[in-house]
């Protein structure tokens, strides 16, 4: 990951894959938004289960991503970026981690704030662990989370957008969209929220030219707000 070069403006992959990968991400938004209302209403009857095929299904779109840019030489690790030659780097992404949270907090508070944005705790409490088995696996989810949607959104996608645009700020910003539209279940001004919170994770990596730092950040915030909007008052 990274900033194009002549070499990284060629496709990571097929176009018929990248289009087949949107469909899916499509589909599951579709279904998130339909299932949605239901949730909200009655709460999931077992978050465990839903916890766990969340898990599997980024698992599997995630392996469609890599194995889509086998096809052209590259790899998973090509796809994450940078590299840790010792505690110093890991730490010093860390740290990065940590400074983009602390911002993207911030520039967050504000676009939601000149979109009237009031955060809907309700509409995605449902999601929110109840139990403590439920609280550890809302960490794995989290883990997951981070992982894997960092390599589909920003790995591969922003970076096949750039190579097909030919513009970086292109790349970034279509892939922002994507993301913004994958979380519609959340509600629509919500949805151009996390689109902002998206073109932020995509310049951090396009920044870094890797998506650890991101990863961690991305971790890191979903496991703390499922935990704090267990303990919010209702």
């Amino acid at each position: 990951m990274g900033r194009p070069d002549a070499g990284s403006l060629q496709p990571i992959a097929s176009r018929i894959h990248t289009v087949i990968l949107l469909a899916i991400l499509v589909a599951g938004s579709w279904a998130g938004a339909i299932r949605a209302p239901e949730l909200r209403s009655h709460g999931a009857r077992n978050l465990t289960i839903s916890y766990l095929a969340t898990m599997v299904m980024e698992f599997l779109i995630t392996a469609y991503v890599v194995a889509g840019v086998r096809r052209r030489g590259a790899s998973l690790r090509g796809l994450i970026g940078g590299s840790w030659k010792g505690t110093r780097d890991f730490f010093r992404d860390v740290l990065i981690a940590m400074g983009f949270w602390v911002v993207s907090i911030l520039c967050l508070a504000i676009v939601r704030v000149a979109l009237h944005a009031k955060t809907n705790v309700n509409a995605i409490r449902f999601l929110a662990p109840q139990s403590r088995t439920e609280a550890f696996l809302r960490i794995f989810v989290a883990l997951t989370a981070g992982f894997c949607e960092e390599i589909i959104f920003r790995g591969y996608l922003q970076r096949q957008f750039i190579a097909l645009s030919g513009q970086p700020v292109a790349g970034i910003l279509l892939s922002a969209v994507v993301f913004g539209g994958s979380h519609a279940y959340q509600g629509g001004k919500q949805t151009v929220v996390l689109g902002v919170y998206g073109a932020m994770f995509g310049v951090l990596a396009y920044w870094r030219r890797s998506l650890r730092p991101g990863m961690m950040a991305h971790a890191g915030q979903d496991a703390l707000a499922g935990l704090v909007i267990r303990l919010l008052p209702k």
